[in-house]
């Protein structure tokens, strides 16, 4: 099984701890953040890894090598353009990638092995891991709001309606995206399709809107979701509660150092 890692930006907000490093290389404890998932993902059978890589790329090669579980292989992707675009144009980077089953991952958050476990058992085609007790990490969450969140709500037959960032107002969310997501194999060649038609529509127009993104060049994974959902592509949610942080400050990078050291047994 494979998975990707969407490693290309440099992560200013954590100051310091990204001079040197490409931010999924930052230390969480006893493992860099990078380490933390491949934990995760071998866990769950995953022996086959791609990274897509543009800040400090030849570092972030050498740390992963060092992070890699026995049996798991890693290959790397390069986004040229990492400091001018965004997730999904550094994900249309690997599309050659999306041949076959694999998860998709932002390179910032780490989750416990038992998030990536139930990812797996998703119905498919495309499962996004949604965590239904958000609201909780938020608090005492100053340097990163609530409305910054991927959140999301569900139809009457409980696939994902809406997602992304201000999709819809906090307070009607059934809870946030994490940024971990499970393509099953029609599930890799729907979102291989539909990046290769946007690469066409949005050839030479980059500036141009898409989605809620004010410039396609700009847009977010979740940009992608909804304009498959709109369009009738199934997606549904694996609820979680809670096993998970994002790190985009140091306030968040405290956070997940007591969420590792609180999980250790899972990890073992």
């Amino acid at each position: 099984m494979k998975a990707i890692v969407i490693a290309a930006g440099r992560g200013k907000r954590l100051g310091v701890h990204t001079d040197e490093v490409p931010k999924t290389l930052v230390q969480v404890g006893a493992r860099t953040m990078l380490g933390w998932q491949l934990r995760a993902f071998a866990a769950a059978g995953v022996d086959e890894l791609v990274i897509i890589r543009g800040y400090r790329g030849d570092v972030l090669e050498a740390g992963a090598r060092a992070a890699l579980p026995p049996g798991m292989t890693v290959r790397f992707v390069d986004n040229p353009d990492w400091e001018r675009n965004n997730i999904l144009l550094s994900l249309a980077c690997a599309r050659a990638e999306l041949d076959g089953p694999t998860y998709l991952t932002y390179s910032d958050i780490i989750f416990t092995p038992s998030v990536v476990r139930a990812l797996a058992a998703g119905p498919g085609p495309i499962d996004l891991v949604i965590d239904a007790d958000f609201r909780d990490i938020y608090v005492g969450r100053d340097q990163h709001p609530l409305d910054e969140g991927e959140v999301s709500d569900l139809d009457a037959a409980g696939r994902v309606r809406r997602v992304g960032k201000r999709s819809l107002p906090p307070a009607e969310a059934y809870g946030e995206f994490i940024g971990l997501a499970r393509l099953d194999a029609t599930g890799a060649a729907v979102v291989g399709a539909a990046l290769d038609e946007l690469a066409e529509r949005y050839r030479g127009r980059e500036d141009q809107p898409y989605q809620r993104a004010a410039r396609y060049s700009n847009a977010y994974l979740t940009d992608l979701w909804q304009e498959l959902i709109d369009g009738g592509t199934p997606i549904h949610p694996v609820t979680i509660h809670g096993q998970w942080r994002e790190i985009d400050t140091g306030q968040d990078l405290e956070r997940a150092i007591a969420l590792v050291e609180s999980t250790v047994e899972e990890w073992s």
